[in-house]
C-alpha cells in the first residue's frame, strides 16, 4: 500500500494578529526588495533570524513566537515604522508614472524569461540573465508599465556552492518551500488551483501558475510537479538549466506554448511578447496557432499578425551559447504541433534555421525568435555589432549594417543595488529626483558633493564587505571542520582600509577570472607592497559540468591559502544576490577581464559604479561605451589576437601596469586630511557619466519607446478589421513571390567625372523593367558609402528614388547622391517591395541587386 495515496494536505502560514497584518502585506509584495525602510523593518523583528532565513520576511514570520508579536503591538516606534512602510507602499502603488505620460493603456505586454533574479530570497535564478530579467521587472514597476512577467518556478533552483580544502566546486540543490516564498497559488472562482495542459509525446502534461507581485507587476510561474503527472514530468521544473536537451526542449515548451495558455487561462492576452534570450520563442508558435484557429487563418496570414507584436532579445555574442535542438527531437516533441499549424517538416524546420540549405543544420531558437519577432536586438552596441555578423544568413539580402538587429544597453535597477549610506547622500545633494529619472543635468550635481564626504560614504561599504568576508570565511572553514587556529586567522584576512578590487561573475573561461594571477610574482609585490598594498575578493561559479570553470576556482582558493596571500585575496563562496550586494558596495575598483567580444553586456560593472567604485575592464560589453578615460581604467585598446597565450601575456601585464603606474598611486595619493582627491575626482566623473544611462529605468524607457510601443502599433494595425491588413500582407508576399523573379534593372546612369568634390551632388538615373510587379510596389534604392580595403561599401546610407514625372518614362527613377567625405565611394542599386499601407517591406528573396 502506498502510504502517501490517502495523505491529507493542508497549508500552515503564520498567524498574525490584524494589528500586525501589514507585515504580511508588504512581505509578500518584493518592492520591499529595493525599498530601505521596508528592509529595515523586517530586520528590526529579529536581526539574527533575518540572516538565518536568508533575508525571507515570510519564513521568518512563521518563526517568530506568539510573545514576539504580542511585544511588538505595545512598542509604539515600531507599530509607527509599520504603518509609515505601508502608507509608503500604498503612495507607491498610487503614484502617477512615467508611462501613464508617455504610453497607451491599450498596450499589453508580456516578458517571458528562463529566469528572474529578483531577491536571494526567491531563488529561481543563476546570474546575469536572469539579474536582468528581475531588474527589467522593478524598472517596469516604477515607470508604471502594463506589463507582465512569465517564467518557471523551480523547486531546486540553481545549485547552492561548497568549496571542499582543495577549492573544488561542490554543488548541493536544496528543495524551494514554495509555502515559505512570496508566492499565491492561481485559483479559479471555486478555489480550486488553475491548471493547464500541454501535449507530450504519448501523453499530456498538467502545469500550475504561481504568481509573484513585483511592486505594481505580476510575475507568473509555471510548475509541473503535480501528482498527476509522470515522475519524469514532475522534474521539467525542477532545476534551471539542469539536465539534458530534452529536458531543455520540456521546460522550453512548458515556458513558451505553456506561458501563452497560462495568460490566456488567466484572462491576459498580451499583444506584445518580449522573449529575453531564444529560450521562450516557442511563444510565438503558439501565438499563431491561437489566431489561425480563432481567426480561420493560414499560418503565413497568421505569423504576419504576431511578428508585428514580437520582440526579441539575444544576450550571447556566440552561437554556441543559443539552443540548438537536432530535427528528431523536435518530430518527437512537435511534430503533431507543426502539422496542426498546416506546415511540412521543412517547412518548420526553417524557420530555426539560418541557411536551411545546409542539411545539417540543427533547428535554433535565436533563429526562429527572430524571424518570428519584428524587433530584435543585443544589449550593447558592440553586441549589437556582432550579432549582426553572427546572424548574417538569417538576413542574406542585407549588408551587414542594414540589417533589422539593433541594440539596446542593458541597466541596472539603482535602488535594488545601491548602499542605503550612498542612497542618503545622493538625495541630499541631488533631491530625490534622482531616483525617479536619468537625467544627465541631475547627475552633474555629484560634484557638488564634498569629497571627503564621499570618500567616507562608500569607505563604509568597503568596511562592511571586509567585516562580512571574515564571517563568511569562518562560516567555510567551520563546515570544513577546519582547525580553531585556521578558523581564528580568517578573522585577520582583508583590510578595510586598503585598497580593494573586486571580481565576481559566472567562472567560464571565456571571464579569465585567473588573468589577474598570471605573473604571480609580480601580484605578490603589488599585494604586499609595504605602503601600498591591495587586496582581492573573489566570488562566482562555474556550470555543474564546466571543469575548466571549476579548475579556474580551484587555483584562486589554493592561491589564498598561500601564507603569503592569506590575508590579501579571499575567495566567498556561494554567489548570490546577497553576496553581490555587498561587493559592489564595498569594493572600490571592479575587475572585469573577458575575451573581447564575448562579454554581450555585463551589469555587475553598473552596480558598482552607482555605489562610487570604478571600473577596470576589457574594452568589451557596456565599458565601450562607459569608458570616457576619467572615469575608471580600460585593460588595452580592445585589440583581440589570434594567439590566445600571447593575448593572455600582454592582457595581464597591461592589468598589472595599470595597478602599478596609475590605481594604487592614485588611490594611496593622500591629502592631510586622508581623503585621495584625484580619486575621488575619478569617483565623481564616474557617477556623472554612468549613472543616468547604465540603469534598467534609461533601458525599459527604450524598450517602451523603441520596440513595445512600435510593436503595439503594428500588431494593432495589422489585427484591426478582422486581421485585414495581415491576410493581405500575406497574400501580397506570395503573389510577390511567384512574379519577383521578372523584375531587372535595365540601365544605370550616375552624372559624374571620376572624380568629384566634397559636398558635391552626382545625379543618378535608373530604369527598371518591373515584368508582373506594379511600379507602385516597389522601391528603387541607392546604397551608397565609403568603400574599404577590400572593396566594400562601409557605413552605407540608403538613398531613395523617385519615379520621373514625365509620364513618356515609365519605369524611371531618378534622384542625387550627396558626397559628404573624401576617399574611394562606390554605389549599389536595389529594388525591394513597396506596401500601399506599410511602405517599404524587406522579406527574404524579395530584394534585387544591381
Amino acid at each position: 500500500m502506498n502510504l502517501f495515496s490517502t495523505l491529507h494536505r493542508f497549508t500552515v502560514v503564520p498567524s498574525l494578529p490584524k494589528e500586525l497584518a501589514g507585515l504580511q502585506r508588504i512581505a509578500y509584495n518584493l518592492w520591499w526588495t529595493w525599498e530601505p525602510e521596508a528592509i529595515g523593518l523586517f530586520k528590526r523583528l529579529d536581526p539574527e533570524l533575518w540572516r538565518a532565513t536568508r533575508h525571507n520576511p515570510l519564513e521568518m514570520l512563521g518563526c517568530l513566537q506568539q510573545a514576539t508579536y504580542d511585544s511588538l503591538m505595545l512598542d509604539e516606534g515600531f507599530m509607527s515604522h509599520l504603518a509609515q512602510v505601508e502608507e509608503r507602499l500604498d503612495e507607491y502603488l498610487a503614484a502617477r508614472t512615467w508611462y501613464e505620460r508617455h504610453g497607451t493603456p491599450r498596450a499589453r505586454i508580456a516578458y517571458f524569461s528562463m529566469e528572474f533574479g529578483l531577491h536571494e530570497s526567491l531563488p529561481i535564478y543563476s546570474g546575469g540573465l536572469g539579474i536582468l530579467a528581475g531588474d527589467h521587472l522593478k524598472s517596469a514597476s516604477d515607470l508604471g508599465l502594463p506589463l507582465v512577467g512569465m517564467g518557471l518556478l523551480y523547486r531546486q533552483g540553481y545549485f547552492r556552492q561548497h568549496l571542499n580544502f582543495e577549492g573544488w566546486q561542490q554543488e548541493v540543490y536544496p528543495e524551494n518551500d514554495f509555502y515559505n516564498l512570496p508566492l499565491h497559488l492561481e485559483r479559479d472562482a471555486q478555489g480550486a488551483p488553475l491548471n493547464l495542459e500541454l501535449e507530450f509525446p504519448g501523453r499530456n502534461v498538467r502545469v500550475q501558475i504561481w504568481r509573484v507581485q513585483v511592486g505594481r507587476v505580476r510575475l507568473y510561474l509555471l510548475d509541473s510537479n503535480l501528482e498527476e503527472n509522470a515522475p519524469a514530468d514532475r522534474e521539467i521544473t525542477t532545476r534551471l538549466y539542469g539536465g539534458d536537451q530534452e529536458m531543455r526542449i520540456r521546460q522550453e515548451i512548458v515556458l513558451g506554448i505553456g506561458g501563452i495558455r497560462a495568460l490566456r487561462l488567466l484572462g491576459i492576452e498580451p499583444n506584445v511578447c518580449h522573449m529575453n534570450e531564444g529560450h521562450a520563442a516557442f511563444l510565438a508558435l503558439e501565438r499563431v496557432r491561437i489566431l489561425m484557429e480563432e481567426r480561420s487563418l493560414r499560418f503565413r496570414e497568421a505569423m504576419e499578425a504576431v511578428r508585428g507584436g514580437n520582440v526579441f532579445t539575444t544576450h550571447t555574442p556566440v552561437e554556441a551559447g543559443i539552443d540548438h535542438f537536432p530535427p528528431e527531437l523536435l518530430e518527437r516533441y512537435l511534430g503533431y504541433y507543426y502539422r496542426h499549424l498546416g506546415l511540412s517538416r521543412e517547412q518548420f524546420l526553417t524557420l530555426g534555421m539560418q541557411n536551411h540549405g545546409r542539411s545539417n543544420e540543427n533547428f535554433c531558437m535565436a533563429v526562429l525568435a527572430m524571424k518570428l519577432s519584428l524587433h530584435s536586438n543585443g544589449v550593447s552596441e558592440l553586441h549589437g555589432m556582432v550579432s549582426r555578423r553572427m546572424w548574417a544568413d538569417v538576413w542574406p539580402d542585407l549588408p551587414e549594417e542594414q540589417l533589422p538587429l539593433t541594440y539596446v544597453t542593458n541597466g541596472v535597477h539603482q535602488k535594488s543595488w545601491l548602499s542605503e549610506e550612498m542612497s542618503g547622500l545622493l538625495t541630499r545633494y541631488l533631491g530625490t529626483r534622482w531616483l525617479e529619472q536619468s537625467d544627465d543635468a541631475l547627475w552633474r550635481k555629484v560634484s557638488r558633493i564634498p569629497d571627503a564626504e564621499l570618500w567616507r560614504t562608500h569607505r563604509r561599504g568597503t568596511e562592511r564587505l571586509v567585516a562580512y568576508a571574515r564571517v563568511s570565511l569562518r562560516a567555510q572553514l567551520q563546515k570544513l571542520d577546519a582547525g580553531a587556529k585556521e578558523i581564528d586567522r580568517a578573522g585577520d584576512v582583508l583590510d578595510p582600509e586598503i585598497l580593494t578590487i573586486g571580481f565576481a561573475r559566472r567562472f567560464a573561461t571565456y571571464k579569465r577570472g585567473t588573468l589577474l594571477l598570471h605573473d604571480k610574482e609580480r601580484l605578490e609585490r603589488i599585494l604586499n607592497h609595504p605602503e601600498r598594498p591591495v587586496q582581492i575578493v573573489f566570488a562566482g561559479k562555474a556550470h555543474p559540468a564546466d571543469h575548466q570553470g571549476k579548475e579556474l576556482i580551484r587555483q584562486i582558493v589554493q592561491l589564498a591559502q598561500q601564507e603569503k596571500f592569506r590575508r590579501r585575496i579571499v575567495f566567498l563562496e556561494d554567489y548570490d544576490i546577497s553576496v553581490a550586494r555587498r561587493l559592489v558596495q564595498g569594493v572600490d575598483v571592479w575587475l572585469n577581464t573577458p575575451l573581447r567580444p564575448q562579454e554581450a553586456s555585463g551589469t555587475s560593472g553598473m552596480k558598482v559604479a552607482f555605489n562610487g567604485g570604478l571600473n577596470m575592464s576589457i574594452l568589451d560589453g557596456w565599458w565601450c561605451e562607459g569608458y570616457r578615460g576619467n572615469n575608471g581604467w580600460a585593460i588595452g585598446r580592445g585589440e583581440v589576437y589570434d594567439d590566445l597565450p600571447y593575448q593572455n601575456e600582454v592582457e595581464s601585464r597591461a592589468l598589472y601596469d595599470l595597478l602599478e603606474k596609475e590605481i594604487v598611486p592614485l588611490f594611496y595619493n593622500r591629502g592631510s586630511d586622508g581623503v585621495p582627491r584625484g580619486w575621488t575626482a575619478f569617483m565623481k566623473a564616474s557617477m556623472q557619466s554612468l549613472c543616468p544611462v547604465f540603469s534598467t529605468d534609461r533601458m525599459v524607457q527604450e524598450y517602451a519607446r523603441r520596440c513595445y510601443l512600435p510593436a503595439f502599433e503594428n500588431w494593432e494595425r495589422l489585427n484591426r478589421d478582422d486581421l485585414r491588413l495581415a491576410v493581405e500582407l500575406a497574400r501580397w508576399k506570395e503573389r510577390l513571390h511567384g512574379v519577383w523573379g521578372g523584375l531587372a534593372i535595365v540601365a544605370v546612369q550616375a552624372e559624374c567625372d571620376r572624380e568629384v568634390t566634397v559636398g558635391q551632388k552626382v545625379p543618378i538615373s535608373v530604369q527598371i523593367m518591373s515584368g508582373d510587379v506594379p511600379l507602385s510596389e516597389i522601391a528603387v534604392e541607392v546604397y551608397f558609402g565609403v568603400l574599404d580595403s577590400r572593396g566594400a561599401i562601409v557605413g552605407g546610407e540608403v538613398v531613395p528614388l523617385d519615379p520621373a514625372p514625365d509620364p513618356d518614362k515609365v519605369g524611371h527613377f531618378g534622384g542625387e547622391l550627396e558626397c559628404r567625405f573624401c576617399g574611394r565611394h562606390g554605389f549599389l542599386l536595389r529594388v525591394m517591395p513597396r506596401h500601399p499601407e506599410l511602405g517599404t517591406v524587406y522579406d527574404p528573396g524579395l530584394i534585387l541587386w544591381g
